[in-house]
C-alpha cells in the first residue's frame, strides 16, 4: 500500500479557533508539523532565521511568520512572549555543528540552540499557555537514548530534553499546561543529509530500523497532533519515539 503524506489525507484532529507557534517551522520536521496543523484548521505561526519568509525557495504563505535566532534569548522571549491566545508550542528549532561540537564554543552553541532556546521558549509562552489550558511538545531525538559520538553536543541536548520536558510536565500540571516531546528517528531533512545520500551510512540505518525505510518529515507530523489533542489529556511528561522501531533494538 502507497504511504499517504499528511497533505494528502484528510485531517485527523480539529483545530479550527486553535493558535499554535511552531519554532523552527520554516523547514523539515518543522514545516511538517506546521503544514499537519493548517490543514487541521489551526492559525500557524512559525518561527525562521531568515529576515522574511519569501526567501526559502518553498511557500509559507499558509502562516504568520516571525523572524527568531534561538540563540538570542531576549529575542525569544520578546517574539515567542508576543504571540496572543497561544494554544499549542511545538519547538522544532534546533540544529548540530557536526565535528565543531568536541570544542567548547561548537559545544556550548548547538545547546544554546537545542536546549536554551527550547527552555525559554517555553517560559515565554507560558503565561498565554496557561490562560488557554494548552499544550507543549519538545522534539528530542534517538540521540536522548543513544551515543551520538560525531555531534556530541546535539545528543547531548536532546537528552536533556527529554529531562526537561519531564520537569515541566510535573511543574505545569497545576496550571493546566501538558508538556511532551516526541523523538523522531532518522527522517530525511537538510540536517541529515550526509547520511541518506551516502549508501554506505544510509544501509546502516535502514538495516538498524525494524520498518527497513528513513522516514518522511510529514510521519512526524501526527504524533505531534496527537499529543495536543484532547485525546491526549491524560498524557504529560511523555517523549514519544517516533522512529519506526528503532530505539526497539
Amino acid at each position: 500500500m502507497t504511504r499517504q503524506t499528511a497533505m494528502g489525507r484528510d485531517a485527523r484532529f480539529d483545530y479550527r479557533n486553535s493558535r499554535v507557534l511552531v519554532t523552527g517551522g520554516s523547514n523539515g520536521i518543522g514545516l511538517a508539523i506546521a503544514s499537519a496543523y493548517a490543514t487541521a484548521g489551526a492559525v500557524v505561526t512559525i518561527t525562521g532565521t531568515a529576515p522574511d519568509r519569501t526567501l526559502y525557495a518553498h511557500d509559507l504563505t499558509a502562516f504568520e511568520y516571525l523572524t527568531l535566532d534561538m540563540r538570542d534569548g531576549s529575542a525569544v522571549d520578546r517574539v515567542i512572549g508576543g504571540v496572543p491566545d497561544l494554544d499549542v508550542l511545538v519547538n522544532c528549532a534546533g540544529g548540530a555543528a557536526g565535528a565543531r561540537e568536541h570544542t567548547p564554543e561548537g559545544f556550548e552553541e548547538t545547546i544554546r540552540v537545542n536546549l536554551f532556546g527550547t527552555q525559554r521558549a517555553c517560559l515565554s509562552a507560558y503565561p498565554s499557555l496557561k490562560a488557554r489550558q494548552g499544550s507543549i511538545v519538545n522534539v528530542a531525538s534517538m540521540s536522548s537514548y543513544f551515543g551520538f559520538p560525531h555531534a556530541p553536543g546535539y545528543g547531548a541536548s536532546k537528552t536533556a530534553i527529554v529531562s526537561l520536558t519531564k520537569s515541566l510536565a510535573a511543574l505545569w500540571a497545576a496550571d493546566g499546561i501538558r508538556v511532551n516531546a516526541i523523538a523522531p528517528g532518522w527522517v530525511r531533512t537538510k540536517l541529515t543529509a550526509a547520511r541518506h545520500t551516502d549508501e554506505t551510512r544510509s544501509a546502516a540505518i535502514v538495516g538498524r530500523t525494524p520498518l527497513a525505510r528513513w522516514a518522511e518529515p510529514d510521519e512526524m507530523a501526527g504524533a505531534v497532533l496527537f499529543l495536543t489533542s484532547s485525546a491526549a489529556d491524560f498524557i504529560t511528561g511523555v517523549t514519544l519515539p517516533v522512529d519506526g522501531g528503532y530505539s526497539a533494538l
